[in-house]
């Protein structure tokens, strides 16, 4: 089999087949093995969005909303991963979000996407900054200034990202660990809890759901749970931004692209059941609330009189915050690095050192880090911050409608160019394609046309002026329109020619060793390859 496989190989067009590595500013180390992105990939999204900001879905939603709105959203999240990994694989370059949009559509949508994903990233580092506060206060009891702790995640976000590339990756997989053990015990305490454990606790007949209304504030209620889902799955290009920097890209990216959407539906469906089970979505102690900020489920311990887990908890949440807000800064440093690769941006910002640390894409990442983190120490900072947040969210479903796009645009390219790319050995193809980006694309516009609606009627009523209030929820599709329609003006840029597209760039070639892995890997049996999804090391 493997002797056929490189026959083929070698028999293909030279100018189809043959990837050219583009390193004029430097590489990229492949940092990453399969195993980490493995578990990287387990843990991706498990952060303050699980974790505390879940509360603020079930205040603003109650459960009912909130069960419907994000098991929509992770289906998105498997549209997107499935539909971006099947470029990633043939392609592989960091940041290859933005180098995707450049490709195959226009130069002009991928600076206003690729901006818009660097500051809705950085914004993310900077909103878990604040979430680290909110959960030491939890054993400081407020008497720690707000500025000592913000401080102490851009100290630790300097230490990782000072490291070569590597360290970056073994504190992402370390973290992700504790990420995943923690979601497991949380959710054996808080089935325990249901079942009536700890010193105060009773048993939970589900009066949750009836006491209080399921589908509070209507489908305001669902919008708004819809947009904490989208803020708290993310859009997944992290996952796929590990591929740029990956050890055996096949194996691994395509082990990630089914991963990733199981376990992002597993771990929101599993803990919003649970949640919504033991906290009524009116107790004021929910983040947003008037009384005090808690996680969810530090609240359901404390209720049922537990009292060491909590602690217990609050650790492991504290070191799954740090993950995520690291993780947040490699994307958004990557996805700067490219942009400036493709000379959307001053090429300075593109060079990559010695230890393939992109150094001037963290240096300027950072800075706008730090001039974010510290806003909130101003009187308007929480206000701010919470336009940062629109600004994602909506952000992540614009780049979601340009995902699809450019995979209806990739497989035209290849289509006109009789590339048989896709048809290889070894390809990997996006399931049931154009399934994937098709759904994706039709969510994605059924949501931003929904915040219009919450815009004009958000729960708890209006607090500013309509026009301010629909700006607000809609900031990111006026980011990305204007940036892009901005820099098509300027430039003068026009869309890509696909019959001379370039799929030569980037191009990943199979190599032997990566031939005898999935020739190891497809000889196992079926239990054995399902084994290896679900074991964390």
């Amino acid at each position: 089999m493997k002797e056929e496989i490189l026959q083929h190989v070698s028999s293909l067009d030279q100018a189809q087949r043959v990837g050219v590595a583009d390193d004029r500013h430097g590489q990229f180390h492949r940092a990453f093995t399969p195993r980490q992105i493995h578990v990287i990939a387990l843990a991706t999204s498990m952060g303050s969005g699980i974790f505390i900001s879940i509360g603020q879905a079930l205040s603003n939603g109650g459960p009912g909303n909130m069960l419907v709105a994000y098991a929509l959203v992770c289906s998105c999240a498997w549209a997107a991963l499935y539909t971006l990994c099947e470029m990633v694989i043939a392609f592989p370059v960091s940041g290859n979000f933005i180098d995707y949009a450049d490709r195959w559509v226009d130069k002009s949508l991928a600076f206003g996407a690729g901006l818009s994903e660097w500051l809705s990233y950085t914004a993310i580092t900077a909103s878990e900054a604040v979430f680290f506060n909110i959960i030491i206060q939890y054993w400081a009891n407020y008497r720690l200034p707000e500025a000592v702790s913000l401080t102490i995640v851009l100290v630790l976000m300097a230490v990782i990202f000072v490291c070569p590339t590597k360290v970056y990756a073994v504190f992402e997989y370390l973290s992700s660990i504790v990420k995943v053990l923690l979601f497991i015990f949380l959710v054996v305490i808080c089935v325990a809890i249901i079942g009536g454990a700890g010193k105060t606790g009773y048993v939970h007949h589900g009066s949750t759901w009836t006491d209080q209304p399921p589908f509070k504030n209507g489908f305001s209620g669902f919008v708004k749970c819809a947009t904490f889902a989208v803020w708290a799955i993310g859009d997944q290009i992290p996952v796929a931004t590990m591929g740029g920097e990956a050890q055996n890209v096949r194996y691994s990216m395509a082990h990630a692209a089914k991963l990733a959407p199981i376990r992002i539906s597993i771990v929101f469906l599993v803990s919003i059941s649970v949640i919504s089970t033991l906290v009524p979505s009116n107790d004021d102690r929910l983040l947003g609330g008037s009384g005090v900020t808690a996680s969810p489920y530090v609240i359901a311990m404390k209720d049922a009189g537990i009292r060491v887990a909590p602690h217990i908890t609050n650790a492991a949440i504290i070191v799954s915050i740090v993950g995520s807000a690291a993780e947040a800064l490699y994307t958004a440093s990557r996805m700067l690095r490219t942009m400036a690769h493709q000379a959307l941006i001053p090429e300075i910002f593109a060079n990559v050192d010695s230890r393939g640390r992109p150094t001037m894409a963290l240096l300027i990442t950072g800075a706008t880090l730090i001039l974010l983190t510290y806003i909130n120490l101003s009187s308007g900072g929480v206000e701010a911050l919470n336009w940062l947040l629109d600004l994602t969210t909506t952000g992540f479903l614009i780049n979601w409608m340009i995902i699809a796009c450019t995979s209806f645009r990739f497989h035209r390219a290849l289509k006109l160019q009789d590339d048989p790319l896709l048809k290889e050995p070894y390809a990997w193809r996006s399931f049931l394609w154009p399934l994937a980006p098709a759904w994706l694309f039709l969510v994605s516009l059924f949501l931003l046309a929904s915040c219009f609606v919450i815009g004009a009627k958000p729960p708890g009523g209006l607090k500013t002026s309509l026009a301010v209030s629909v700006l607000q929820y809609t900031i990111g599709i006026v980011v990305i329109v204007s940036l892009t329609v901005g820099y098509k003006l300027i430039f003068r840029t026009s869309s890509r020619q696909l019959r001379k597209a370039d799929h030569v760039t980037g191009r990943h070639i199979i190599t032997p060793d990566e031939i005898s892995e999935l020739e190891r890997y497809y000889s196992m049996s079926r239990w054995r390859r399902f084994l290896s999804y679900v074991q964390v090391w």
